[in-house]
């Protein structure tokens, strides 16, 4: 999940500089499921159909209609927000996870794991505080992209129990380029060669985060594996301010402290659960 966070950032600053070249962003997200459907391309060629076999078929579409909807309120939250903010807020799905990873997987929540989640959640309202210069709308759409995100962390940990990374990847793939496509085509705008280059880098590097992410969930439970994604805050917001001359007032690093204060207690608490 470490290795996954710098990947994250990478991924992050890719969105606002192809924000910045008017690319929409529901090319960027055809281009980012398309390259996860040609990394899995030699999977399903050296294991043929048998690599979609599984008996839990609406486990992977709800999967993978999560991952199309994080991934697509995710790049938007970048058109909306600076990346600093956005990032921040994404890492509520860490604490949507712990509130439902309990009555959903059957996971034992700790005390000091629902005192980060709450804590997380206040700095949310401290960063959402009346007179904030925060968009609202931005906002909704980045705790939108985290909710869906969700999805995504509870469906992984649930198909790890069961299913082969292959099979929850290849199932996922296709699931994302086909929900992505008619979007694609219905918000098109013809961009340049330069742009066609930074698509296909950017489809490239960009699945690594969903292998990475699959095998975390399988090494350990979804409310606890989690919360290691923080660390790419750090990255995205140095670039951010160095590239973009983007930062957020003094109030909202408040709140990013919180959630982020969140985010530690929960990585301790499970660091010293009795396994």
């Amino acid at each position: 999940m470490s290795v996954g966070a710098m990947l994250f950032a990478t991924e992050a600053l890719f969105v606002r500089w192809m924000n910045e070249r008017g690319v929409p962003t529901t090319t960027q997200l055809l281009a980012r499921s398309t390259g996860q459907l040609l990394w899995v391309l030699p999977a399903v060629i050296a294991g043929g159909i048998a690599v979609f076999r599984t008996r839990r078929p609406l486990l992977h579409l709800a999967r993978g209609l999560s991952s199309v909807s994080t991934w697509g309120l995710y790049f938007l939250s970048f058109t909306l927000l600076d990346l600093a903010t956005a990032t921040v807020l994404s890492f509520t799905n860490v604490m949507f996870s712990t509130l439902a990873a309990g009555p959903l997987l059957g996971e034992r929540v700790g005390r000091a794991r629902w005192v980060g989640t709450i804590a997380g959640l206040i700095g949310v309202a401290i960063m959402l505080r009346p007179g904030a210069e925060l968009s609202i709308l931005g906002a909704a759409v980045a705790l939108a992209a985290a909710l869906c995100w969700c999805g995504i962390t509870l469906t992984s940990r649930a198909l790890t129990r069961t299913d082969a990374t292959p099979t929850i990847i290849a199932w996922v793939d296709i699931v994302t380029t086909l929900g992505a496509l008619p979007f694609a085509i219905a918000f098109w705008r013809p961009i340049g060669a330069g742009d066609v280059l930074i698509l296909l880098a950017f489809a490239g590097f960009t699945p690594g985060i969903l292998w990475l992410m699959t095998e975390a969930f399988r090494a350990g439970e979804a409310s606890a594996v989690a919360p290691f994604q923080y660390l790419r805050l750090p990255v995205v917001a140095g670039f951010g301010w160095l590239l973009f001359g983007e930062a957020p007032d003094a109030a909202a690093w408040a709140g990013a402290a919180v959630i982020l204060a969140g985010a530690v207690a929960i990585s301790i608490a499970e660091a010293r659960r009795p396994r």
